[in-house]
């Protein structure tokens, strides 16, 4: 087996990111919102979240073996999987929903290379995904995913932490696309009264790294702690507390209320 290798990238924006810029250019902070794809009435929620004030949506396409993913989406992916979805039936609806917005899909890797890395880079582009993130595939085995996904046009989002050294974060801020997702702790997503000053740190960092944008992600939960990473940042993305309400019988007019207020708090700094 040959060694892994660092993919480099020449960057031409994508929709994801050149959208991005250009609400960040224009002053604003940025709302990215995850929605569990395939879990009760999503596709009309992915509408009433652009609605609401998105600056694009992430989608996770559920997997049965979710490493990163807390307990809240953890419980929407099984329950996703127990109704039916599969990455076909995921991808197909997106094709159908004109958001109005850039889409992104969070995935696991196993869904990529089950389907065939070419395969599945076109099945994105054909259901109008412009972004992947993948958390389990590290910078230095990007390779044969990048090799598929650039020809395409699949913008790959890449994640630092906060004990990412300063070497690395370099590194994979070169090689990121869209944006720069920020994890603001260390562990699994999940809801948190406050992500602390390491999240800020974090922020600072990427900023100082990368003229791409940056997104604060993980235990972003109210109006306030969204704020809170977007100040340092360029803004926030907001999941598990999204899902929880969904969990709960929320309809789409409720999370279109909660979304519409993170980005009003933002809005108002």
């Amino acid at each position: 087996m040959s060694a892994p290798t660092e993919v480099t990238t020449t960057r031409v924006p994508g929709a994801l990111e050149s959208h991005l810029r250009s609400r960040r250019d224009a002053g604003h902070k940025l709302l990215v919102p995850y929605l569990t794809g395939g879990l009760g009435p999503w596709e009309e929620i992915v509408r009433a979240v652009a609605d609401a004030g998105a600056d694009a949506i992430e989608i996770g396409i559920p997997f049965s073996d979710p490493a990163m993913d807390g307990p809240t989406i953890q419980q929407a992916s099984e329950r996703a999987l127990a109704e039916g979805a599969t990455p076909v039936s995921i991808l197909t609806a997106l094709h159908d929903i004109d958001a109005g917005v850039p889409l992104a899909v969070m995935t696991y890797y196993n869904i990529a290379f089950r389907a065939g890395n070419e395969r599945f880079a076109a099945d994105l582009v054909e259901s109008g995904v412009s972004g992947i993130i993948l958390p389990d595939v590290p910078l230095e085995e990007q390779g044969p995913w990048r090799a598929a996904a650039d020809p395409a046009g699949v913008e790959t989002v890449l994640l630092a932490g906060p004990v990412t050294p300063d070497d690395r974060l370099a590194r994979v801020c070169a090689a990121s696309q869209g944006f720069v997702y920020g994890v603001n702790l260390m562990g699994i997503t999940g809801e948190r009264a406050s992500v602390g000053e390491r999240a800020g740190v974090l922020a600072r960092r990427l900023k100082a790294a990368t003229d791409l944008p940056v997104l604060m992600g993980f235990g972003v939960s109210t109006p306030e702690v969204a704020v809170e990473v977007a100040e340092p940042s360029d803004g926030a993305i907001v999941g598990s507390a999204i899902m929880r309400q969904v969990l709960d019988g929320a309809a789409p007019e409720d999370i279109h209320r909660f979304v519409a207020t993170l980005r009003r708090a933002l809005d108002a700094g």
